[in-house]
């Protein structure tokens, strides 16, 4: 079933099928639900269509999907203009939120890159895809 754009399967409890919304969890599902008078055992499949106009409507008090990814996005993108720590962190693609990075961080960091010493061709060449990342940030 597609309710605001979002594919639910229909085998689903309401409960679950609403964490399928970007940006809603099983604690907002729950007062999501409440709000829209829906029983939290029925099955996405069994909504009748005054659930899912109620549905509807009470998804319209949330932030979800697209608002909620362009919020974000502009969050980041704010950090980085004024050059705050957290804005450089992102743009370096390090943790965030003070997490350590000597042995964890692999989500952030990516695969493992082996260091070594470099010859003058290779640290130029790298040193000039910095400035020109640079540029493209300005």
């Amino acid at each position: 079933m597609r309710i605001a754009g979002v594919n639910i399967p229909d085998h689903e409890r309401v409960e679950i099928g609403l964490t399928r919304f970007f940006g809603i969890g099983r604690t907002k599902s729950l007062s999501l639900a409440k709000k829209a008078s829906l029983n939290l055992d029925t099955r996405i499949k069994d909504l009748t269509r005054t659930d899912l106009a109620n549905l509807v409507k009470a998804l319209e008090d949330f932030q979800t999907e697209g608002d909620l990814r362009r919020q974000i996005r502009e969050s980041i993108q704010r950090l980085k203009a004024i050059k705050s720590y957290r804005g450089f962190r992102h743009t370096i693609g390090l943790p965030v939120r003070g997490q350590r990075t000597k042995c964890n961080a692999r989500t952030r960091k990516g695969k493992r890159k082996t260091v070594g010493s470099l010859t003058k061709e290779a640290w130029s060449k790298i040193e000039s895809q910095q400035k020109v990342s640079d540029i493209k940030e300005e």
